[in-house]
């Protein structure tokens, strides 16, 4: 029997299902990806595009395909969280990894499009921990 894993987006209205099952979980750092997240890079697993079940809020999810680039996001309307797509090629199912409820069982296994990383990535990496919000002056 297959492990299931479940997510959904921030205002809770919209959320899923997915057995634990990935190709691959990238890091990617493409300018796309970055502007697309509005993070450092954006945190994907990919698996088999019919492995997704929609529990409820599916008539929420709104899609946005570039017209110049191979890459969409796909949101709730309400918060805006990222949501689960299709590829534009329909060949897999992009999970993005910050909206599960739980980690994959897969950790990531490349970091894409490096080349085009933020210069202040590597700066943030090294930055002071801490558990939660501290104003830094």
């Amino acid at each position: 029997m297959p492990d299931y894993i479940t997510g959904g987006c921030l205002c809770g209205l919209v959320t899923f299902e997915l057995e634990d099952r990935f190709d691959n979980f990238y890091f990617c750092h493409c300018e796309q990806c970055r502007r697309v997240t509005g993070s450092s890079h954006a945190s994907n697993a990919i698996t088999n595009r019919t492995n997704i079940k929609w529990v409820k809020g599916h008539e929420l999810v709104t899609r946005f395909d570039h017209p110049d680039g191979a890459f969409s996001k796909v949101f709730c309307s309400r918060c805006g969280s990222g949501l689960p797509h299709e590829s534009q090629n329909g060949k897999d199912l992009v999970v993005p990894v910050g909206c599960l409820d739980t980690s994959p069982s897969m950790s990531p296994n490349a970091q894409i499009f490096c080349a085009e990383k933020a210069s202040w990535f590597k700066e943030g990496i090294h930055a002071p921990e801490y558990k939660g919000f501290v104003p830094v002056r």
